[in-house]
């Protein structure tokens, strides 16, 4: 069964912007790929990181919001945790309360995109 699931990666800001996005492509793929359905993504851009990680300062954020087999998702984590080109990431299940959340976040970018 499907469950929803919400991932932040940090990717390391060595890598220009395009290679960044082609970053999380391949991961957007390999959801795909295992038979998951990706339900919204955001590529937030470059930002100051709180404390520094590997002596760096920054790193480019990357939201998905997934439906994937909870089988699965140590898969994903693994392939995560092998690639040098990740900072760190988190992975969350999101309940009824945080599908909701998700959902209206995302209602209110589409209202605030429509603005500009």
């Amino acid at each position: 069964m499907l469950k929803h699931y919400e991932n932040i990666i940090i990717i390391t800001p060595i890598l220009s912007d395009a290679q960044a996005k082609e970053t999380a492509k391949e991961y957007e793929n390999y959801i795909i790929q295992k038979k998951g359905k990706i339900v919204y993504q955001e590529h937030w851009g470059l930002k100051k990181l709180a404390y520094s990680i590997q002596k760096k300062q920054s790193g480019c954020y990357h939201l998905f919001e997934f439906l994937l087999n909870s089988d699965l998702v140590s898969d994903l984590e693994l392939k995560l945790r092998q690639d040098e080109r990740i900072l760190r990431f988190l992975t969350v299940k999101l309940d009824k309360y945080g599908i909701k959340y998700a959902e209206s976040r995302r209602k209110k970018l589409l209202k605030k995109d429509e603005k500009l």
